[in-house]
């Protein structure tokens, strides 16, 4: 497969997990690892979607974030084509529609939530991992905010805030694992679509719904399921009436998982390269703390002068 100067770099990244620790045994979805036989996903039909922002809106609700600055029923939001952001987990771009002039394809965008994600194999304390049920998670517990799952991603999905370098809070998408999935639940996103865009169920029985409806209207929908292949498969699958470079999804990102590309790559890095900058910081935080610590020492003595 012939990859681009950026998509190697983006590759390369996801080598960080699995060579941190030189040999040792690597995280989930590093090694030999082609995803949970009974995980679950979600089909999105992009002929169905009409850019509503119910989903937006349901899962700004559901994970408590800040109000957007632009209100979900404001439709001017989607004269701009968005990226992933700190501010929300998923958002809705619209796109020209090559065969009907004047006419929008809608797309809700979020964490793809890979078989064999490049993220988690990319993250040097194994603060991503890929749970059972299909969605790839976060610990901000162990996170040290290296931002290397941002460079890894296929996908462009990981969004960081930046506000506190030492205290990294990641944005992404969790297929409401924590408030639902894991219990049995489905997505926000997707119970509150009034068009039914989305559907929830497992991988394997979503893959058989979207051949059956290209199957039967060859005329409305484009003859791929994206996600089925694409790095290794993903658990956030696609139908679409138009080619899917045409709503910004990415086609150059081969069927191969992206961690099988950087297997034995580390062995041949010192790993000094990769650990230096998580060092720099840990380094960085000591004295910091340590002079804080410091100076609220000399503080108090001369205030108990005062006092006396």
């Amino acid at each position: 497969m012939k990859i681009s100067r950026r998509r190697f770099f983006k590759i390369a990244a996801a080598a960080g997990g699995a060579g941190i620790l030189g040999k040792s045994k690597p995280a989930r979805g590093v090694e030999q690892f082609t995803g949970w036989p009974d995980r679950f996903g979600v089909l999105t039909d992009l002929t169905r979607c009409v850019g509503c922002r119910s989903c937006e809106a349901a899962c700004n609700e559901i994970n408590k974030l800040p109000q957007p600055k632009v209100p979900f029923e404001d439709r001017s939001v989607l004269e701009k084509e968005r990226r992933a952001s700190a501010e929300y987990y998923t958002y809705v771009n619209r796109y020209a529609d090559p065969k009907n002039k004047g006419q929008w394809v809608y797309r809700k965008a979020q964490c793809n939530h890979c078989d064999e994600p490049a993220c988690a194999s990319a993250c040097l304390v194994k603060a991503l991992t890929k749970t059972p049920e299909g969605p790839v998670i976060w610990n901000e517990k162990v996170c040290i905010g290296c931002r290397y799952c941002m460079t890894a991603c296929p996908f462009y999905v990981p969004a960081y805030e930046y506000s506190n370098a030492f205290s990294p809070n990641l944005v992404k998408c969790t297929m409401c694992y924590d408030t639902r999935t894991s219990k049995g639940g489905i997505p926000a996103c997707v119970e509150a679509c009034p068009m039914e865009a989305m559907t929830f169920g497992k991988r394997k029985d979503l893959i058989k719904v979207a051949r059956k409806r290209i199957m039967d209207r060859p005329d409305k929908y484009t003859d791929h399921i994206y996600g089925e292949h694409e790095v290794g498969g993903t658990c956030w699958l696609y139908i679409s009436g138009v080619p899917f470079e045409e709503v910004g999804l990415p086609t150059d990102v081969g069927t191969k998982p992206y961690p099988e590309f950087t297997r034995g790559f580390l062995s041949m890095v010192p790993a000094v390269l990769v650990v230096w900058p998580a060092l720099l910081g840990g380094f960085y935080m000591f004295t910091k703390n340590r002079e804080q610590e410091t100076e609220e020492e000399e503080v108090i003595p001369e205030e108990k002068e005062e006092w006396s």
